[in-house]
């Protein structure tokens, strides 16, 4: 098989493994089983479709393939008609709500530690890998597969249903659903794998932002969030160049903005903010939205962006706010004072590699190019993306001690 078609193939089942997940832990109820599944299905996929092409609907196949999986087991293990009803079912709730919905609101059950319920999501809905996931939380990858297995167990001891809480219920599970989305997104727009973006997940966050807003159409946080999302989607165009390249925002083409997203959005960020509970959604979608107002880099409002930044700590406090604030920072006043601020979050960001590419950024400015060269080569240990691998590559070729 050539590596075009190993490549389209990948992009089918990224697409389709977390659907197919959902759709099975609907049916069947357990995690583990569901999870066996689809990898069977995907391998019998592999084994097929390049034979025979790519299916007109590959969910469907995958579908298919993995019940008849489901039934050939049971069948071995006496428990064909029990299995089989369970198989058939449909579920209670209403049509309007996705199985991936209902099963981000299952892992994010209160009776199960934050950090669980969002590796258990990341896994189950999103598909992503156990290696994906630690470096989204910047962990290890033995304690991202505890996390996932004492999440499972917790649902299977705690018979916690599948579905959508009652309304009285939202409120303790909506943070931990809107951080799952979050993470989704963030992962498309930028993953941390060994792919510069991953679109399908991106469109897969926007779904699901989109699909909670309709259930909750006066949450102001999941509006907020819905309209974060359709502004950097905005964007999309401008991200990378012909080769692929990553092209950061300063030097984006403004004119390749999607101008009817980005009114969309800030559509959609006004109605949020008249419901008067302002939430970190919210306040980074107001920056954002600074950004997509801008005509150019240069005509940025940095001190309103500054004051959002320092705002969305409040609601949000992390190093990666103060890290943010101080490169707006720096275009008020200056790389030095910037640096300042960058360096006081060494040790809780030395395992982040934008902590050391915007170190290094700074430094250069100021002249202290073997420092800068220093945090560049730190930055390029700590991910695998190659979009941002080439461009810290170029950085370094430029700054070695032997370039002219």
């Amino acid at each position: 098989m050539s590596d075009s078609a190993r490549s389209a193939l990948a992009d089918v089942f990224r697409e389709e493994a977390g659907r197919l997940t959902a759709a099975l832990v609907r049916r069947l109820g357990d995690f583990d089983l569901a999870e066996e599944l689809v990898q069977d299905a995907l391998l019998a996929a592999l084994e097929h479709w390049p034979r025979e092409g790519v299916p007109e609907r590959p969910g469907a196949w995958l579908m298919t393939t993995a019940s008849r999986l489901a039934v050939d087991r049971w069948r071995r293990q006496q428990k064909y008609q029990e299995k089989l009803a369970l198989l058939a079912a449909e579920p209670a709730a209403g049509p309007d709500v996705d199985d991936r919905l209902r099963l981000i609101f299952t892992c994010c059950h209160p009776a199960i530690n934050r950090e669980a319920q969002l590796a258990l999501t990341l896994r189950a809905v999103a598909g992503l890998t156990t290696p994906e996931i630690a470096r989204a939380f910047v962990t290890s990858e033995a304690t991202v597969a505890q996390r996932v297995v004492r999440a499972k167990r917790k649902i299977v001891d705690a018979q916690i249903p599948y579905r959508v809480p009652a309304p009285e219920d939202l409120a303790a599970r909506l943070g931990e659903v809107l951080a799952v989305i979050y993470l989704i997104f963030n992962e498309g727009y930028l993953s941390t794998s060994d792919l510069a973006s991953r679109p399908e997940l991106t469109e897969e966050a926007e779904a699901l932002a989109d699909m909670l807003t309709t259930l909750l159409p006066t949450e102001p946080e999941a509006i907020g969030l819905l309209a974060l999302i359709r502004f950097h989607r905005a964007r999309a165009a401008s991200r990378f160049d012909a080769k692929g390249a990553l092209v950061l925002l300063p030097d984006q083409n403004r004119r390749l903005w999607d101008q009817e997203i980005i009114a969309n959005a800030r559509r959609l960020l006004d109605r949020a903010l008249t419901l008067g509970r302002p939430g970190p959604y919210q306040v980074q979608g107001l920056i954002a939205a600074s950004h997509a107002a801008a005509k150019s880099w240069e005509a940025t409002d940095w001190p309103r962006i500054v004051g959002l930044y320092e705002l969305l700590e409040r609601f949000w406090p992390s190093p990666v706010v103060r890290l943010n604030r101080a490169i707006a920072l720096e275009h008020i006043e200056g790389p030095a004072a910037a640096l300042t601020d960058v360096n006081a979050l060494a040790a809780e960001l030395d395992g982040y590699h934008l902590y050391h590419a915007t170190r290094a950024e700074l430094l250069r400015k100021l002249g202290r190019a073997a420092e800068a060269y220093t945090a560049d080569a730190r930055a390029r240990e700590l991910t695998a993306n190659p979009a941002e691998l080439e461009l810290l590559e170029s950085r370094l070729i430029a700054g070695s001690p032997g370039a002219a």
